[in-house]
């Protein structure tokens, strides 16, 4: 179950980050950037949990 949890966490955390990233022309500091990897994290933590709970 952590194993998922860091993935999901680790995967949806970078993939926000980086629209965030595209949204402000490359900026990795910039509160889209931020605020978009909380939700992405977030959602890999949602993400991980259902992975683990209905498949393994």
């Amino acid at each position: 179950m952590k194993l998922m949890i860091f993935l999901g966490v680790t995967i949806f955390g970078t993939v926000g980050g980086w629209l965030g990233a595209l949204m402000t022309h490359g900026n990795w500091f910039s509160g889209w950037s931020i605020l978009l990897s909380t939700v992405g994290s977030f959602v890999g933590i949602w993400a991980g949990y259902k992975v683990t709970k209905n498949y393994l």
